[in-house]
């Protein structure tokens, strides 16, 4: 029997959400079976914020990381992908001063922004617009 440690998180934004498996390993951080680093220079800074502080934190880094994300748009996903591997870090750590270090930077890399899209109102072509009167 494979006696590896294995947890499975997730994360979501928005529509997006993303599914991380950790497990032992060199560091390796794969997006939908490609590596993170073909990612545009923002979007990969994003996602190298949770790997620098565990790596200031608790040194190198021992584990690689898959990750799934599906739905919503590029940086909703971008945002997903950052919690789910911030919380997978955290919860395979055990570490209390991982967990402080990831809330003091950001609170937004162990919990979830919950905002969403307000609806569309009947009659309407916004959310919040009113139709204007004209009492001529």
């Amino acid at each position: 029997m494979n006696s590896q440690k294995k947890i499975v998180t997730s994360g979501k934004r928005k529509r997006a959400i993303a599914k991380a498996k950790i497990s032992e390993g060199h560091g390796d951080v794969r997006i939908n079976k490609e590596s993170y680093q073909k990612l545009n220079m923002l979007d990969r800074l994003r996602i190298e914020e949770p790997l620098r502080i565990t790596k200031e934190v608790l040194g190198e880094l021992k584990f690689d990381v898959e990750i799934t994300v599906q739905g919503g748009g590029e940086k909703g996903q971008i945002e997903a992908v950052r919690l789910a591997l911030a919380r997978a870090i955290s919860e395979f750590s055990n570490s209390s001063d991982l967990t402080n270090a990831f809330l003091r930077y950001d609170r937004n890399l162990l919990i979830a922004d919950v905002r969403r899209k307000e609806t569309y109102k009947p009659g309407d072509s916004k959310a919040r617009r009113k139709r204007q009167k004209s009492y001529r």
